[in-house]
This record gives C-alpha cells, structure tokens and sequence, in this order.
C-alpha cells in the first residue's frame, strides 16, 4: 500500500512538472509573438508587411488565424497605447479579445480605437503567407493549395517554411510542386547566379507554360542568369510546339468523335435509301430531350439512380428517335423514292415540324441536362487538361461504331440491308422485302442518331436548334468517306475533326470550316465517290 502511494505521488509530481515545461513552452512563445503581434499596427503599409512575414518565421500554428483576423479587417489597435486586439463591433464599444489567446478584454470605446488597415497588395500577402503555414497541413489538397499560392506570388519570404515542407513531403506530386515554387520564389529573390541559374533548371521541368511566364522578365538579365533564362525558353517552346500539335490531334479526335455519332446513322440512310434526309439533325435532338425526360423523372423518382440516368436514357432514345424515323419514313418517304428533290423539301418540311413541336412542349429555352459524377471532372495528360466527358464520348463512339459493324456483318436485318445497299433489284428478285428493309434502315439510322443526341446533351446546350448544327457536317462527312460505307464515315470524321483543329488556329473557326468544305468539294471532283466507295454491280450504284 505504501509503495502504491509512493507510486501515485511519484506520477503526480511527473505530471505537474510536465504540465509546467508545456506552460513554460507556451509562455515562451507568447513572449515571441507578443512583440510582432503589435507590430503589425505599423506607420504604414511596409512595415505592417514586414511584421507578416515575421509572424510567419515562427512557424507557429496561431498566427494562421491572426492573419486571417487581419485580413478580414477585425483586428484594431488603441490609440493610447497601441495595443492590438481582437475586436467586434457592439453599439459604441468594441467587445475586445486577446488575439493570441482569445481571452476576453474590457469593452474599447469605438472613438480610442482604429483598425488596421490593409491594402490589395498586404491582402496578396497575407494570403500567401497563410498558404505557407498550411504548408504542413495533414490535408494534401491544403498543402498543394498553399503551394500554389506561393508559386503564384513568389514571396522569397517563404524559402525556409518550403525546404521545411519539402523535407517532410510523403506526395511526389506536391514535393514537385513545393520545388516548383521554391524555385520560383528563389529567382524573385537576391540569390546569387549559381543558385537562380539551378532554379531556372528547376522551373522550365515543370509547367512549360507557367515557366514561360516566370522565364521571360529574366531574358533582359546579363550574364549566366539571362543565358539560362534564353535556353530555357528556347527549350520550352520547342516543347510546346510539339504538345501543341499532340493537342490539335487529340482535340480533333474528340471533334471527331462527335460528328462520328452525328453522322454514321446518315451514313446508313443515305447509303442504303439514297434519301437525302435533311430531318436527321432533329433525331439527334429527339435523342439529347429524351435523356433531359429521363433525368428529370430520376430525379424526382430516384435521385439516387442519377449515375446511371445516361446508361438508361441510351436505349429510350434508341427507340424514340427509331420510332419516329420508322413513321416518317412509312408515312412521308416511302411515296417519294426517286424524287431526291422532293425528298429533300419534303424532310426539310418535317424538321421545321419536330422543331416547333419540341419548342411547344420544352419551350424555346435551352433545358438542363446534368453530367453524372463519372463523366464530370478533367485530368492532365503531359501539359494538356483532358475533360472526362470528352474521354468518355471517344470511347462510346468508336463502341457505337463497332457494335454496328457487328450489327451489319453478323445479322440477318445487316445481310439484307447490303444486299438492298449493293443491288436493290437483285435482292427484290431474291425475295427481301425491300420495302421494309427500307423503314427498318431508316429507323435504324433515327435510333443512332437518338443514341448521338445522349452523348451531345453532354457537351452542348440541349435546345430545339442543336440538330442545326450538326446536319451540314453530318453530310460533309458520309460524302467525303464514301456513301453507305462506315469505314469511310470513320476515316471522314476523324480526318475532318483533326483538319479543323489544325486550321483553326490560323483560319479561325469559321473561315477554317470553309476551307475544309472548298477541300472536300475539289476532293469530291476527283473521287466522285469519296474516299471507299461501295462496290456493287446494279446500274445506280
């Protein structure tokens, strides 16, 4: 019993000894901060900046919130004695706090105090300076944020608490980001010109077009200082140019890729039919409304199945836009083949129809459809930033692409329709129901172009004019790859998204559509039917 109570005792006094050294330590550290606390009521803007950057020196975690209180405008500072604190306004006082502590002081009459003042340029400040304490931060996001901020304002203030967190940095991607910005606060400083010439190094391994913007002021420096900042900006533009042109392709792929969707149900219709359908736009539309129905009964029905609205809006639109392409052409179409002029007024008429139709259903405003999370968001591939939803429409593209050569190949609807594409005649003689294959193809066409419409609502405003944008492409396209052939309509759409990228830079988007259009016609007058045309052995193939 007694060697217990020695033992209590013992612990107790360990304790109390502890709980001495922490308040000692903390005692300590207020004594550091009290004096830069005051200085921050500086006589003028310069020496209230100066204060920050000591205050941030200490490394201590309370000065994040006294700087914070600073640049919100809630720390004041008497007029008698220039003692600083923590204030909120309460009638005609200020109700006043310890800014270190947050212990509570005796109300300050409103007329015996004044507040610090703080300008853009102290803001800009105070803003890196807090980015530098959370440097340490346990959040990754908070650390890569604060390394941001320092690589945005290059305050030569914040060196130490970088080489700090670099040494203690678990994540290469924020280590390489933390070195990015020492480098770049290190040629905003007085270094010497071995050391700015190794961040110079430093900075043109990163972002090539941040660099650029850090590199060029050095270019006017003498000696090895400006002959590193030259090389590198040669260097990095070398690089650029050919990121540039990686760009072009990959833009043009997604461009691509669109106008794929857009035009490979034309490319089957008109293949087939040699039906100049100038109300195929309108079934892409169709498509791009029926996914806005089906979201917005998911989210009034079952929000939670909101992810999934676009996988189950592809077969409703299938089946609408195929539903209706199968009535104009049983209704409309079928009365007019062989008249292509008709046939064009005719499905001209029935846009302008399914246009004010859906303006007197939807209204004339465009309508929201959402991004599930899986399609929202970019990520970076080398020096280019890649949206999702991009991404995304590529690979349904070319799986649309696909599933349909299968469809054609490996199907008996697919035997019959390039029997009736190669020889009409000869597969009427044969016992095919041309007729039918007729509206099957053509609702066939109308449901890829519903399956276009969901993906379109993806990256462009669903109203009743999106089909308008898309037609004349559409038959860029199926006229340039050859008629009735996918292959071509791949190798057409590709080939058109890249050239337009390729020419939008000089050209600009219109003028460079034109030149695409005046290409495609003396292509056309070489290679009347586009670049793989159908074989076949009747009279008008």
């Amino acid at each position: 019993m007694q060697l217990n109570r020695s033992l209590s005792v013992l612990l107790l006094m360990l304790g109390l000894c502890f709980h001495a050294a922490g308040a000692s330590a903390q005692s300590s550290g207020d004594e550091k901060l009290r004096p830069l606390i005051q200085a921050l009521a500086g006589d003028n803007f310069d020496d209230t900046t100066k204060a920050v950057s000591d205050l941030v020196r200490t490394g201590d975690p309370r000065v994040s919130m006294i700087l914070n209180a600073l640049g919100a405008g809630d720390l004041y500072v008497t007029k008698a004695d220039q003692t600083v604190f923590l204030g909120k306004r309460e009638g005609a006082d200020y109700a006043a706090s310890d800014p270190l502590t947050g212990a509570k002081l005796d109300p300050v009459p409103r007329s015996a105090a004044e507040k610090i003042k703080v300008n853009n340029r102290l803001r800009r400040d105070i803003a890196a300076a807090i980015g530098g304490l959370t440097l340490m931060s346990d959040d990754i996001a908070e650390r890569r944020s604060a390394a941001e901020a320092i690589l945005k304002t290059r305050d030569p203030g914040s060196i130490p608490l970088l080489d700090q967190a670099i040494a203690a940095e678990k994540d290469a991607g924020v280590k390489a980001l933390m070195q990015q910005a020492k480098a770049a606060a290190v040629l905003n400083s007085e270094a010497t010109d071995e050391v700015k010439v190794a961040a110079i190094a430093e900075v043109s391994a990163g972002n090539s077009r941040d660099a650029l913007g850090l590199l060029t002021p050095l270019e006017s420096v003498g000696g090895p200082v400006g002959e590193a900042a030259k090389a590198a900006i040669a260097s990095i533009n070398s690089k650029l140019a050919l990121w540039n042109g990686i760009q072009n392709i990959v833009y043009g792929l997604s461009l691509g890729s669109v106008l794929l969707l857009a035009a490979i149900g034309l490319a089957i219709t008109f293949g087939v039919m040699g039906v100049i359908n100038m109300a195929h736009g309108e079934m892409v539309m169709i498509g791009a409304y029926t996914t806005f129905v089906v979201q917005q009964i998911i989210r009034t029905s079952a929000p939670g199945l909101f992810d999934y609205s676009l996988l189950i809006a592809l077969p409703a639109a299938f089946l609408v836009s195929g539903a209706v392409g199968v009535v104009i052409e049983r209704g409309v179409i079928r009365f007019l083949y062989g008249r292509p002029l008709e046939t064009l007024l005719a499905t001209w008429g029935i846009s302008l129809v399914l246009q004010q139709a859906i303006r007197s259903w939807f209204g004339a405003s465009n309508v929201q459809v959402g991004n599930p999370s899986w399609m929202a968001g970019s990520f970076d591939l080398g020096l280019l930033t890649l949206t999702w939803s991009r991404l995304w429409i590529i690979v349904f593209s070319l799986s649309v692409f696909a599933i349909l050569q299968l469809v054609l190949k490996k199907t008996m609807l697919g035997l019959r329709m390039r029997a009736v594409t190669q020889n009409r005649r000869m597969a009427s003689s044969m016992g095919i129901r041309t007729p039918w294959v007729d509206a099957l193809t053509f609702g066939l066409g109308s449901g890829i172009a519903g399956i276009a419409g969901v993906a379109l609502s993806q990256i462009d405003n669903v109203s009743p004019n999106l089909g308008q944008g898309y037609i004349i492409d559409s038959f860029m396209v199926v006229v340039f790859g050859g008629v009735g052939n996918l292959w071509g309509t791949l190798v057409g759409a590709m080939s058109l998204g890249i050239a337009n990228k390729f020419l939008e830079p000089f050209a600009g988007a219109v003028l460079g559509k034109i030149v695409v259009l005046v290409l495609i016609i003396l292509f056309i007058q070489k290679r009347p039917r586009g670049l793989f045309a159908l074989k076949g052995r009747a009279i008008e193939a």
